[in-house]
């Protein structure tokens, strides 16, 4: 997982392609705002693989993670990340 600082936002490349993350830092909080795969990469576990990577980083910094995406906050009921 890359942590594209100027851009905000996790990224994994998967077949030639980018998911990612828009993230905030607001004190101990991960802020998730919108997590994103290209069409080619829907239903393939993609982002899972890539939330999968944000809950084990947030969990080694100390970050509670708040998910303002939908699917953030899904993956997080139901995974416990």
């Amino acid at each position: 997982m890359r942590d594209n600082t100027g851009a905000r936002r996790f990224e994994i490349d998967e077949h030639g392609q980018t998911v990612f993350a828009d993230y905030r830092l607001m004190g101990d909080r991960l802020i998730i705002d919108h997590v994103e795969a290209p069409s080619a990469l829907r239903g393939t576990g993609a982002a899972g693989r890539l939330m999968r990577l944000i809950a084990d980083h947030a969990k080694q910094e100390g970050l509670a993670i708040v998910p303002l995406c939908g699917y953030a906050a899904a993956w997080l009921r139901r995974n416990g990340g």
